[in-house]
């Protein structure tokens, strides 16, 4: 048994195909089928049922697969080691980001980063928070860039920064602030299923009944929200960040909470396992170093829950 193999059981299993698996792995078809078939012979075990299309892993074929997954991912970690000892940062490094973040953090940051670090291969994903922790385990990301707490066990959260709640609202009313509780379910824009700040949303106005919102779209993002308001309908929700850049007539349009202010919590999220220490604190000062002035460090209100 070598890795080669178990990196080719990964293929076939993320392609349910031998042809396509061995496209991916850059080798000829009848290599891959070969390597593992001397795998399965060697483990006295089918791995894949081979009589349906696409291929199937079968019961012991699917808990040898997620051990393949842990092994590779340890040797992995042994090349991320050597590259931890070096002078320079260095390597390739994939980050995940949710999309309520990512249009209004990564170009605070990114710029000055990729300059100061030139040795870095980046690549970015944007990914609900759900599809991320997944990625995250199975080392197809490095570091996620998420709202937090998780409540999972198997990651670890580094805290950077907490950002306000602020309401965008078309009523143009002379009240000071908004209490969540006041907030009419038939007038509020939510974001689609998946995003964490639509569960946040929730949570704070609690809508355990969702049904009570009249006006739900389907919307991916807040611009779309915010142009639904403007049009002088309703009010939605937006993390402070997604505010920094409105216009003069936008900003009239926001509303802050009665404190305690309702705030998300938004963290590095690694692999407990993961070795790159220095290049995970090199991010997080990046990060906060490119933070606007007004964005708290520390949490200055009410964290609202994911779940």
């Amino acid at each position: 048994m070598n890795l080669q193999q178990l990196e080719y059981l990964l293929a076939v299993n993320k392609y349910r195909h031998f042809a396509r698996a061995a496209e991916h792995c850059h080798v000829t078809q009848p290599t891959l089928s070969m390597m593992i078939k001397k795998l399965e012979e060697e483990l006295n075990v089918l791995i894949f049922d081979r009589s349906i299309q696409p291929v199937e892993p079968t019961n012991i074929g699917r808990k040898l697969i997620e051990q393949a997954q842990t092994v590779l991912s340890e040797a992995a970690g042994m090349k991320d080691l050597v590259r931890e000892e070096q002078v320079t940062v260095s390597g390739p490094l994939k980050i995940g980001v949710i999309p309520t973040l990512a249009p209004y953090l990564i170009p605070s940051f990114l710029p000055r980063f990729l300059h100061t670090h030139p040795g870095l291969q980046l690549k970015i994903s944007e990914h609900t928070t759900e599809d991320l922790i997944k990625q995250l385990k199975v080392r197809h990301i490095d570091i996620g860039i998420l709202v937090t707490p998780l409540n999972d066990r198997s990651v670890r959260e580094i805290p950077l920064f907490y950002e306000s709640f602020l309401v965008y609202t078309s009523d143009p009313s002379e009240k000071a602030y908004i209490i969540p509780e006041e907030i009419d379910p038939n007038d509020l824009w939510l974001l689609e299923e998946g995003h964490c700040f639509r569960s946040q949303v929730v949570n704070l106005c609690e809508l355990k009944d969702q049904r009570q919102v009249a006006m739900q779209y389907q919307a991916g993002s807040f611009e779309t929200l915010k142009r639904l308001v403007e049009e002088e309908k309703g009010i939605t929700i937006l993390p402070e960040l997604a505010t920094l850049h409105l216009n003069g007539r936008q900003k009239k349009l926001l509303k802050p909470f009665a404190p305690p202010q309702p705030v998300r919590e938004v963290s590095l999220v690694i692999r407990k396992n993961f070795v790159r220490q220095r290049l995970v604190e090199i991010l997080s000062t990046a990060i906060l170093d490119n933070l606007p002035a007004q964005i708290q460090r520390e949490n200055p209100g009410q964290r609202v829950d994911i779940y």
